[in-house]
């Protein structure tokens, strides 16, 4: 195995400092990931046939954030780190230091979302669409700051752009973060907008976030086969990772929800003033 690897680009964590607040690229890629999905959220409500609308969209912002903050954090205290966190239970609190997961935020995301619906009186499903929609401008920026923070890594390859990091042990390792940034955002936000244009899909509450439910695990499962697996949990059963055993439900789901999508009926726009 060849042992050139292009050096980790040496950026620093730290976005910026305002006097004792220290502001990291992991925080920023949460900010901006959340602002750029509320926003496309709420035009893509007022150009939707079904609710939810704009102003439904507008008001989950909050939701979602709690949703995704606190099952993100759960879900990697439970499934990839519960032992260290036995010991030391309030250390789980300690979001700042890093260490959340993706399918423990979908979980804390759903449950918001069905919470939501049901006050505000329209079809779960339909909202799963919406947020769906949005979801991977978050991923992209998560991903890439995985990337700055030298964390999340592949595993070790001879391709010629593998990239020593240093926590890596500085040998060549497949820049894994890049390759979901690349997939699970950058193409997903694509199959996504490429959808929503859709007034029929939209018009069938279930088919678009079941396609990104598949898409996502088939695409997180994929790129685990080049990520070194965590270090706490090693391989599991079959030889799988973590990440690869909760992909698999993501995907049964994903079809389930396109399979059995039914049309609902299209909402008339309220007539305009004379």
């Amino acid at each position: 195995m060849s042992l050139f690897a292009l050096p980790f680009p040496a950026i620093d964590p730290v976005a910026f400092e305002l006097g004792p607040l220290v502001v990291r690229w992991y925080a920023l890629s949460y900010l901006v990931g959340f602002v750029a999905g509320w926003r496309l959220a709420i035009y893509l409500g007022r150009r939707s046939p079904i609710r939810p609308n704009g102003e439904d969209a507008d008001a989950f912002i909050v939701w979602a954030i709690i949703g995704v903050i606190l099952g993100g954090r759960l879900g990697y205290v439970l499934f990839y780190n519960l032992p260290v966190y036995a010991d030391n239970p309030l250390s789980a609190l300690r979001i700042w230091e890093g260490g959340m997961a993706f399918h423990g935020g979908l979980i804390g995301m759903l449950l918001a979302m069905y919470i939501f619906a049901r006050v505000r009186g329209f079809r779960f499903l339909a909202l799963g669409d919406l947020i769906a929609a949005v979801v991977p401008i978050g991923i992209f920026f998560g991903r890439i700051a995985n990337f700055v923070n030298g964390e999340l890594y592949g595993r070790v390859s001879d391709v010629s752009w593998a990239v020593a990091f240093p926590a890596g042990g500085g040998l060549p390792r497949h820049p894994s973060q890049l390759y979901e940034a690349f997939l699970e955002g950058l193409v997903l936000f694509i199959v996504m907008m490429v959808m929503m244009r859709s007034q029929r899909l939209r018009a069938r509450p279930g088919t678009i976030g079941g396609t990104f439910l598949m898409l996502y695990g088939l695409f997180r499962f994929l790129v685990e086969f080049v990520r070194e697996p965590d270090e706490q949990l090693g391989f599991l059963w079959l030889g799988a990772t973590m990440g690869q055993l909760l992909s698999v439900p993501m995907i049964l789901l994903g079809l389930v929800l396109v399979v059995f999508a039914r049309p609902v009926p299209v909402e008339e726009p309220a007539p305009k003033p004379a």
